[in-house]
């Protein structure tokens, strides 16, 4: 009775010992011995007791880790870099699983080559760049670093899914250097505008004050030649009456001194008439006013000449 006991305690427990759960997203790689011989995939699996052991359980989910480093551009200043690696098995092919379970002694050593990659790659390429460019290449960078580890991680059966460098730092003395820098070319922007603004307005004013100019002068040069012509009409209306006046006279066998000293007796005549307040000197005497006819007389005279020689030629 105790040896069928022990039977049914044995045979349980090398069914017990024969049973494996692989849970959803792993896979379990078995080894005879200490050498590999299948991968038990998830779910319900067998394996033979005692013999068959677990060497090890790898997920195949995506795994995320994150990376603080520092790096120094070619003009000797100091990057400080956070970023973030996203990586996962690159499938569940056998020979990948045999690389993910035996190329690395252990997940730290893996994890440890993986990120002095990623380190060395990004240092490497920062080293050819300068303290101005970096800000500008993220992705360039990201890029670089994926172009690299593609296929070395591939031979260590995993897959870069993605990399993502979430802040990129200098030194605060850096920091602040670039924000004056910043803070100047803001100013000398602002400067620059401000100038041509300036520059426009004055140019404008100018332009307004030039054009004021012109029109001035188109008026005063339209305003003269009215006048001009005025005082011509005016000067040709006084030579017909005159002319008028001394064939009237001179048809009455009268002296056309008479015209001109009727002339005269209107012109002191409208001085005074319109003069308002203003002084006026004339010579009154009987000399003054001969001289003043005799003036006149030879004025008409110059006219009279003139005007024949006109009709003459």
């Amino acid at each position: 009775m105790s040896f069928l006991l022990t039977l049914l305690t044995l045979g349980a427990l090398i069914a017990f010992l024969s049973i494996v759960i692989v849970q959803q997203g792993t896979v379990a790689v078995i080894t005879i011995f200490g050498k590999y011989t299948r991968v038990l995939t998830p779910g319900l699996n067998f394996k033979i007791p005692f013999i068959e052991m677990i060497y090890r359980r790898i997920s195949i989910q995506n795994r995320s880790v994150e990376l603080a480093f520092q790096a120094i551009t070619a003009d000797q200043a100091n990057v400080n870099f956070k970023a973030m690696l996203v990586y996962s098995v690159l499938n569940q092919a056998e020979e990948t699983i045999k690389n993910v379970a035996f190329k690395f002694i252990d997940e730290a050593s893996f994890m440890q080559a993986l990120i002095r990659t990623i380190e060395g790659s990004i240092r490497s390429f920062v080293a050819t760049k300068r303290q101005a460019e970096i800000l500008s290449l993220r992705s360039e960078i990201i890029e670089h670093v994926k172009a690299q580890l593609d296929t070395l991680l591939e031979s260590w059966g995993y897959h870069l899914t993605d990399l993502q460098l979430n802040d990129i730092a200098f030194d605060e003395v850096i920091m602040r250097s670039m924000a004056q820098v910043v803070a100047s070319s803001n100013l000398k922007a602002a400067a620059e505008n401000e100038g041509q603004a300036l520059l426009i307005t004055k140019t404008k004013a100018a332009e307004a004050d030039g054009n004021a100019i012109k029109i001035s002068a188109e008026a005063e040069k339209t305003a003269a030649q009215l006048r001009g012509q005025g005082v011509a009409l005016f000067r040709e209306e006084v030579a017909k009456g005159m002319a008028e006046s001394a064939k009237v006279m001179t048809a009455a066998d009268l002296d056309a001194s008479l015209i001109l000293f009727s002339i005269w007796t209107e012109a002191i005549k409208h001085f005074a008439e319109n003069g308002r307040g203003n002084t006026i000197f004339l010579d009154g005497s009987t000399g003054g006013m001969e001289k003043t006819m005799q003036q006149l007389l030879a004025v008409e005279q110059m006219n009279t000449a003139g005007a024949s020689k006109r009709q003459t030629q």
